[in-house]
């Protein structure tokens, strides 16, 4: 019977040590990386937003830090994420029978650059980007204007983190 319990201990001791870097949002940190930085984001759009660079850097940095086991340093971090955003546009979607706009789209592009001091093997750089739609007769400011921004990055801080860590 004792053999029986020291079997089943080294057993789920394995398991449990097995699934070390594995977390249930299949995220996995690559062994020996403890730190990420995010670099601050420059804002390289044609049509310039004030603060949305702020904005996506700090979106992209606090995602990081709440689905992975990582810490956040200034510098000489063992992952960086780096970029710009490049787009960010308003477009007329789909029309109306007397040639108006019935709905206009927000685009927001973010071009990444992602370093694993580490492993440089898994290196990326991609560009990612996300709209929301919104009624024509509906301005763009306020409420409106931070819902779209908010569900924009949320989408693409998303999509980068599944780009570079859970490998998607």
């Amino acid at each position: 019977m004792d053999k029986l319990k020291v079997l089943l201990l080294a057993v789920c001791l394995g398991l449990i040590t097995g699934c070390g870097n594995y977390s249930f949002t299949g995220i996995t940190v690559p062994t020996g990386t403890r730190t990420y930085q995010v670099n601050y984001f420059q804002n390289d759009a044609p049509l310039i937003e004030p603060g949305l660079e702020r904005t996506f850097t700090n979106s992209l940095a606090d995602l990081i830090q709440n689905q992975t086991s990582l810490q956040l340093v200034t510098s000489g971090g063992d992952i960086i994420y780096e970029g710009e955003i490049t787009e960010y546009r308003i477009s007329p979607t789909t029309a109306t029978a007397d040639i108006t706009a019935a709905q206009n789209r927000l685009t927001i592009g973010v071009r990444v650059r992602y370093y694993e001091k580490n492993n440089p093997d898994n290196d990326l750089s991609q560009q990612f980007s996300f709209f929301y739609d919104y009624p024509a007769q509906a301005q763009l400011v306020g409420a409106q204007k931070d819902t779209a921004i908010a569900e924009i990055f949320e989408r693409i801080t998303q999509d980068i983190l599944n780009a570079t860590l859970a490998k998607w």
